[in-house]
């Protein structure tokens, strides 16, 4: 629980939340799916409030008639423990339930998240772990309703764009003229310590050994990023790595994902809409593939995770992530941390399952809610993945 604050004024506040990011959408634009990886933001909000229902209402109130036995079907994510699933490919193409009947089942569920919550705090002690890691939950749906959302923009001819939606862009202040930071190594530790709410796996605190390293206090920025590509970066395989080169050449990569020429001139597209490329601005939108050959190209690399978190791992640390950055590609596979354990049952396959053919990006970025960004979060994607807000930090050996 946020220090000082109440559960239930948390969980409102997390729902209402989650809802304002929609406010902006049509209704038409609460149902698209125009590539496997983006969702409906239906499906957001629906499987949002299906996951307090199959994992905190059937647990502590047994008695609870189910809201629509289909849900089970249509909104489970990935918990193969908790029933078969609708594919994820296939989430646009069902038209009921409608929008309205979505938000009803929230308001549906919420009440009886709210009463649970009115009980004596000690009976409800294993329920109130439960309800936390559902408020992380949805805070990580909200940035990938902001994902998605840009994504089904982009996939109108339209281009269309919300001035709502002015915040869910990178700060121009996270790229620029960057400058080298030394880091001394030597034995240091990586992992979440202290109190307050962590993922499973940041934990546990461990050991690593680093060389002393140099890593820079800012994000590549676009106009760099520009001189890669006229410099040949999208045809020189000699900077890329084998899965990545088969990439280029088979999704006919050349810039990063949202940048279109028009009339001669370099544009990227926001969810403002199209506006002219902001050469300070930190390029955005791009693969492990891409920020690991533009690394190589500037006769860098990409940091390490433990590098990145030992370089900004204390709260005043000299360009600590902000709000306004982007979520950083490393050189670590997401692995699981010496001594990891998943939780049990079926919120057990939350993280763990996943700790295989993905990378780990650190940092957070414009559209990560508050209270998610912090020097432990381990965020992970496939390689080949540009449409989370991600971008690139150098680093090199001393």
């Amino acid at each position: 629980m946020t220090p000082g604050g109440n559960r239930r004024d948390e969980f409102l506040e997390v729902r209402r939340s989650t809802e304002a990011i929609c406010r902006p959408l049509a209704v038409e634009d609460y149902v698209v799916q125009p590539e496997e990886c983006i969702s409906p933001p239906k499906w957001h909000l629906a499987h949002t409030a299906w996951f307090f229902e199959a994992f905190v209402l059937r647990r502590f109130r047994p008695g609870l008639r189910p809201r629509r036995p289909d849900f089970d079907f249509l909104f489970n994510s990935y918990y193969e423990a908790a029933g078969p699933r609708a594919d994820k490919t296939r989430r646009g193409g069902y038209s009921r339930p409608t929008v309205a009947e979505v938000f009803a089942y929230r308001r549906d569920i919420d009440e009886a998240l709210i009463d649970l919550l009115a009980s004596p705090e000690g009976s409800r002690r294993e329920a109130d772990d439960l309800i936390e890691l559902g408020l992380h939950h949805e805070r990580q749906h909200q940035e990938l309703l902001v994902m998605d959302i840009k994504g089904i923009y982009h996939f109108n001819p339209s281009r269309p764009g919300a001035r709502e939606f002015h915040a869910f862009h990178p700060s121009a202040a996270a790229g620029g003229n960057p400058r080298w930071i030394e880091v001394s190594g030597g034995l240091r530790e990586i992992g979440w310590m202290g109190e307050g709410f962590s993922y499973d796996n940041e934990r546990p605190r461990h050991k690593v050994y680093l060389r002393d390293f140099r890593i820079q206090d800012r994000l590549a920025g676009n106009g760099r990023f520009l001189d890669f590509i006229r410099d040949g970066g999208y045809s020189r395989p000699e900077l890329w790595l084998s899965d990545g080169w088969r990439a280029v050449k088979e999704k006919g990569w050349r810039a990063p994902m949202y940048w279109e020429m028009i009339d001669g001139r370099q544009c990227e597209f926001t969810l403002r809409g199209l506006v002219p490329l902001e050469m300070d601005s930190p390029v955005c939108h791009i693969s492990y593939y891409e920020a690991d050959a533009f690394a190589r190209w500037c006769g860098a690399r990409l940091p390490t995770e433990a590098e990145w978190e030992t370089a900004f791992g204390n709260e005043g640390s000299d360009a600590a992530p902000t709000p306004g950055d982007l979520w950083q590609w490393t050189a670590s596979a997401y692995l699981p941390y010496p001594g990891f354990r998943p939780l049990p049952g079926a919120v057990g396959e939350y993280n763990g399952k996943f700790m295989s053919d993905q990378m780990v990006l650190r940092g957070g970025c414009c559209a990560t809610p508050p209270g998610h960004i912090r020097h432990t979060y381990r965020n992970f994607y496939p390689a080949a993945a540009r449409w989370q807000f991600g971008g690139i930090r150098l680093a090199e050996d001393a």
